[in-house]
């Protein structure tokens, strides 16, 4: 998991979220260590359908510690997990990497904490689920239920995804980057796709990422951004310049320009799910031309994950036996990136930030992380809120953009400049599960319009245990 300490001014070391666990039973249950200076006893919470497992999430520094567990007033220490003896008797132990585990200096100076607000399809992970539940389902079942749902999505088109009315909003690539940062706002959309006029198609697209860099660039150049500078900027003229910027951050050297991917209404629901995770992107036009060579071609649809899964749900909702998957609680099947266990390695942990964070140090994690949102906590790593790559577009209300300074205004400010004045705040930015939710009701949820990840928190304290993305849904159920 990313994190980092509380914004001091100064670089700061960064925090590692683990999940401490006492499975042994007890009326009240308590950890202490090094990391409390043995003083401190921090309470740990009784599993929800498990009364006998404790558990508690702390923020740990990289390096080695020591704990141990009291247990209805006794010390205690678990056996099935590294231990030593030493002042305070025979203690546990573990030892958290500082390379694997922590942000890059680069990050950020001011470093980020842990935040919940908006995530999106990033974390492909087999990580922890089934640690606490015995798995209750088959090799046989697994197969069975991923091979209907892959024979489902093989015989359904496109054509299924395409509403009854709508419509698709398009930019033209002459048009200046600061027209289309207000259109996306005003128009509610995180991507649109990029038409050329003088190739006559549809040659890309233009998304809250591509502000994020924008916003980043500028900033490493000590300057704010202004709408001078948006207005000199086509996009085609920043889509050029952004494969500079691609090369530096891949630090490859290559400078291909990536080719739109797109569909057509014929290609299968499979196809579409896969073209989407190969290319770890959010949503594909959905592209038909009448004519052989491709000319006069028409947007029908922008497809994505949501839009999918919401077939699947709606096709298995009668018929769910025939999915012995669907009843399975998240935390029994290797679904979403999860907070490791103690003494787990995580290749790649949850991101995570606190509100006094800065927005620089948020788009840096957004963009080197390779994640498109990032849950909010507080000292307690309990969830407040989150911040996604969409949240940008905030930015162009007000022309606030030309208004601040990235390093200088914290997350919570920024979210606060996205809020409407005379509307009271949206609990419904941050979606939950618990770890005991089944499939099926997470894949409901999921299968809502805007919905495109689900926080997975602990009953009561809100402590964030995890994520599950649409991308984990549809990477677990094709296999």
């Amino acid at each position: 998991m990313f994190a980092s300490g509380t914004d001091t001014g100064h670089e700061s070391a960064g925090v590692v979220p683990m999940r401490f666990v006492w499975p042994y039973g007890g009326r009240s249950v308590f950890l202490c260590g090094s990391f409390t200076r043995w003083i401190d006893h921090i309470p740990m919470s009784p599993m929800e359908g498990c009364p006998t497992v404790f558990q508690v999430i702390c923020s740990l520094t990289p390096g080695y510690h020591q704990y141990k567990f009291i247990v209805d007033g006794e010390w205690r220490y678990d056996e099935h997990q590294p231990f030593v003896s030493g002042n305070y008797g025979v203690s546990n132990t573990v030892f958290l990497p500082r390379e694997a585990d922590v942000i890059p200096a680069t990050f950020s100076p001011t470093g980020p904490g842990r935040s919940s607000m908006d995530l999106d399809d990033v974390f492909v992970h087999s990580g922890d689920p089934s640690q606490d539940v015995t798995r209750g389902i088959s090799d046989a079942d697994l197969e069975v239920s991923r091979h209907r749902v892959s024979a489902f999505l093989s015989t359904h088109t496109a054509y299924e995804l395409l509403p009854e009315s709508g419509k698709v909003i398009a930019l033209d690539v002459k048009l200046p980057v600061k027209q289309a940062f207000h259109i996306l706002h005003e128009q509610g959309v995180p991507v649109a796709p990029l038409w050329d006029f003088s190739k006559g198609q549809f040659v890309g697209v233009l998304s809250a990422m591509d502000f994020i860099l924008i916003l980043r660039e500028l900033g490493n150049r000590g300057s704010n951004l202004t709408e001078e500078e948006l207005e000199t900027h086509t996009i085609s003229a920043w889509k050029e310049g952004k494969l500079h910027l691609r090369r530096q951050i891949d630090g490859n050297g290559r400078s291909d320009p990536r080719h739109l991917i797109h569909a057509g209404p014929y290609d299968s629901l499979k196809d579409i799910s896969h073209k989407i995770l190969s290319g770890n992107v959010s949503t594909v036009p959905i592209i038909h031309s009448s004519s052989q060579d491709g000319s006069f071609p028409q947007l029908l649809h922008l497809a994505s994950l949501s839009g999918i899964l919401k077939c699947i749900c709606r096709h298995f909702r009668h018929s769910a036996s025939t999915l012995p998957i669907l009843q399975q609680p998240i935390c029994s099947i290797p679904l979403g990136t999860w907070v490791p266990k103690i003494g787990e390695s995580d290749p790649r942990p949850v991101a995570v930030l606190r509100p006094n964070a800065s927005m620089g140090a948020a788009l840096s994690l957004l963009v080197q992380a390779d994640v498109s949102s990032i849950p909010i906590v507080d000292e307690n790593d309990s969830l407040l809120d989150i911040y996604s790559r969409s949240d940008i577009t905030a930015l162009a209300k007000d022309k606030a953009y030309a208004q601040i300074h990235l390093d200088e205004i914290s997350i919570h400010q920024a979210l606060q400049l996205g809020q409407d004045a005379n509307s009271p705040y949206n609990g419904q930015r941050c979606h939950m599960c618990l770890r005991s939710d089944p499939l099926h009701k997470v894949m409901e949820r999921l299968a809502s319009p805007g919905i495109r990840r689900l926080l997975i928190v602990e009953a009561g304290s809100k402590r964030v245990e995890g994520i599950i993305s649409l991308s984990d849904v549809f990477r677990f159920l094709l296999g």
